[in-house]
C-alpha cells in the first residue's frame, strides 16, 4: 500500500531512498570508469605489452559500447523492469571490472572494457528515469541536482583518482575499486527498489533490424570520432569506409524506426519541442563538459609540465564550485523561469571558457582559479534546467525512452567535441607555429636579443655548442607559445558555441519545476 501525505504526495520509504542512492553510486562508478584510465594509459600499456597506438582502445572500446547501449536502455527497461535491468547491469559491470584487473593482454582488456561500457551505459539513463517515476515534483529538482553532480563531477575526479591509485599502488586497482561497491549496489537495489514490472510481451516484438542499425551507426560513428584525428581522417581508407557505413545505417535507422509500429527507440519524442531543443542543449553541454576536461590536463602537462597530482589540484576547483553551486541551483529553480536559469548557466560557462582562453605560459594556479570557479559554478545552473525543460513536459510512460536519447545526445556532444578538438590541436599548433616562426628571424631585434641571452646562459653553464643549444631552446619556446595560442583558440571556440546556443532558448516552452511529470498515485 502506497503512503500518501496530507497534500496527496507519495511518501517514499526508507528502503526506496536507500535503493535510489545505491543507483546513484552505480552511476558514479559507470561515469568514473570512462576517464579513470586516462592518466594511467602508459602504465596499462606497459602491463599489457601494447603499443602507444593500441592502448587508446582501452578508452575507445568502453565509449563505443556505452554509446550503443544508451538509446536502447529505455526499451530494455520496459522489458525487464528498472529493478531487474539495473541489477543485471551493475552486477555485470562489477564482474567485468574484476576481469579487467586480471586481463592478460590487450585483446582481453578490450573485450572486458566493451562489456563494462555496454552494461555501465545502461545505468545512467535508468537512474534519471527513476527520478521522474519515484519522486514527487517537489523533490525531483533536488534529486536531479544530486545526479547531475555525479554525472558532471565523475569525469573530473576520474583522471585524478586514476593517477593517484596508479602512482601509489598499481593500475589494476583502477578496476578493483568497483568490486565491493558494485556488489553492495546490486544487493540494495534488488532488496529495496521495485517500482515497475517487466513487460515480457515486448520480447515477442523485438526490433532486431532497429537494434542492428543503431549498433552499426553508433559503433562506426564513435570509432571514426575516436580514431579519425590520429589517422588523418579521410586520408585513411578504413575511416572513409566506416563513415559511409555510419551515414547509410543512420539514415536507414531513422527511416525504419519511424516506420514500424514497435520501434526499439521511439524517435517520435522529438515531436515535443522542448525535448528536441533540450537535446540540443544536452549536446552542447557535452561538448563543453568533456572537451574542457580533456583539454585542461593536456595543457597543464604539456605547457606547465605538471604531474597527475598537481593537475588534480587545478581540476579540484571545478568540482568544489560545482558542489557549492548545487546549494544555489536548487532554490533558484523554484524562484525563476527555468529558461532564464539556463541562460544564466550557459552564459557563465561561456564566460569561464573565454577567460580560460586568455592564459599565457606563465599563468599559474590563481590565473586558472577564476575561469574554473566560474565554469564549476555554472555547471549545475546548466544541467538542472536542461533536465527539467527537456523531460518535464513528457508523459511518464515516455520518460524511459526519452531519457536514453537525452543522455545519448550529451555523450555524442562529448565525442564530437573531442574529435574536433584533437583535429584542431594538430592543425592550429602547426599554423600558429608557422606564424610565430615568421616573427623569429635574423632581422628581428627581440628574437636576436633572446637568442643572445640564451647563448650566454648556455655558455655560462658550460654547455657544448652553446649556439646550437640556444637555437634548440628557442625553437622549444616558440612551439610552447604556439601550443598556448592553440589551447586559447579552442577554449574561446567553446565559449562561442555556448553563447551562440542561447539563440534557441526562446523556442523552449515554460516548465514549472513544481508541476513536472510524475507517476499517478496508487
Amino acid at each position: 500500500m502506497t503512503n500518501i501525505n496530507e497534500t496527496g504526495e507519495r511518501i517514499l520509504t526508507t528502503g526506496e531512498w536507500i535503493g535510489f542512492f545505491s543507483m546513484a553510486v552505480g552511476v558514479f562508478m559507470a561515469v568514473l570508469d570512462i576517464q579513470i584510465v586516462a592518466s594511467s594509459l602508459q602504465e596499462i600499456q606497459a602491463g599489457l605489452s601494447a603499443t602507444k597506438d593500441e592502448i587508446a582502445w582501452v578508452q575507445t572500446s568502453y565509449l563505443i559500447a556505452e554509446v550503443i547501449i544508451i538509446p536502447l536502455s529505455g526499451w530494455l527497461g520496459r522489458v525487464f523492469s528498472t529493478r531487474y535491468l539495473f541489477v543485471l547491469s551493475v552486477g555485470g559491470f562489477t564482474l567485468a571490472s574484476l576481469a579487467c584487473a586480471f586481463a592478460w593482454n590487450l585483446p582481453s582488456m578490450i573485450v572486458f572494457r566493451c562489456i563494462q561500457g555496454f552494461l555501465g551505459g545502461a545505468m545512467i539513463p535508468m537512474t534519471f528515469t527513476v527520478i521522474f517515476m519515484l519522486f514527487p515534483p517537489r523533490l525531483q529538482s533536488s534529486m536531479t541536482i544530486v545526479l547531475g553532480l555525479i554525472v558532471t563531477m565523475a569525469p573530473t575526479v576520474g583522471p585524478v583518482l586514476g593517477g593517484y591509485l596508479t602512482d601509489s599502488y598499481s593500475w589494476q586497482l583502477l578496476f578493483l575499486i568497483n568490486v565491493i561497491p558494485g556488489f553492495l549496489v546490486c544487493f540494495f537495489v534488488w532488496r529495496f527498489l521495485d517500482i515497475d514490472k517487466p513487460d515480457w510481451a515486448l520480447l515477442q516484438k523485438i526490433d532486431f533490424i532497429g537494434i542492428g542499425l543503431i549498433a552499426l551507426c553508433l559503433g562506426c560513428m564513435q570509432f571514426v570520432l575516436e580514431e579519425g584525428a590520429h589517422d588523418q581522417w579521410f586520408e585513411d581508407n578504413l575511416i572513409v569506409a566506416l563513415t559511409a557505413v555510419a551515414t547509410l545505417s543512420g539514415v536507414a535507422m531513422l527511416w525504419w524506426e519511424l516506420k514500424i509500429a514497435h520501434p526499439i527507440i521511439d524517435l517520435r519524442a522529438f515531436k515535443n519541442r522542448n525535448f528536441a531543443v533540450g537535446c540540443g542543449y544536452s549536446f552542447v553541454l557535452g561538448i563543453g563538459l568533456y572537451t574542457i576536461i580533456y583539454l585542461t590536463p593536456i595543457y597543464l602537462a604539456s605547457v606547465k609540465g605538471l604531474n597527475s597530482l598537481q593537475i588534480g589540484y587545478y581540476l579540484m576547483v571545478v568540482g568544489l564550485f560545482q558542489l557549492v553551486s548545487a546549494f544555489v541551483a536548487g532554490p533558484l529553480e523554484k524562484k525563476i523561469d527555468l529558461r532564464l536559469m539556463l541562460g544564466l548557466g550557459f552564459g557563465l560557462f561561456a564566460l569561464g571558457s573565454w577567460l580560460n582562453g586568455e592564459l599565457t605560459a606563465e599563468s599559474g594556479y590563481w590565473e586558472f582559479f577564476l575561469p574554473q570557479a566560474i565554469r564549476g559554478g555554472a555547471l549545475m545552473l546548466c544541467f538542472l534546467p536542461i533536465n527539467t525543460l527537456t523531460l518535464g513536459l513528457l508523459p511518464v510512460e515516455e520518460v524511459k525512452n526519452a531519457s536514453g536519447l537525452y543522455n545519448l545526445m550529451r555523450n555524442l556532444g562529448g565525442a564530437i567535441g573531442l574529435a574536433v578538438a584533437n583535429t584542431q590541436m594538430q592543425y592550429l599548433t602547426k599554423a600558429n607555429y608557422a606564424m610565430l616562426r615568421e616573427s623569429v628571424t635574423a632581422t628581428a631585434a627581440p628574437a636576436q636579443e633572446l637568442l643572445y641571452g640564451l647563448q650566454q646562459t648556455m655558455h655560462n653553464a658550460l654547455i657544448a655548442e652553446p649556439s646550437a643549444a640556444a637555437i634548440k631552446q628557442l625553437t622549444g619556446l616558440v612551439l610552447r607559445e604556439a601550443e598556448v595560442m592553440t589551447f586559447n583558440n579552442l577554449f574561446q571556440t567553446i565559449s562561442f558555441i555556448f553563447f551562440a546556443s542561447l539563440c534557441v532558448a526562446p523556442f523552449l516552452k515554460k516548465v514549472d519545476a513544481e508541476k513536472a511529470a510524475m507517476l499517478p498515485m496508487d
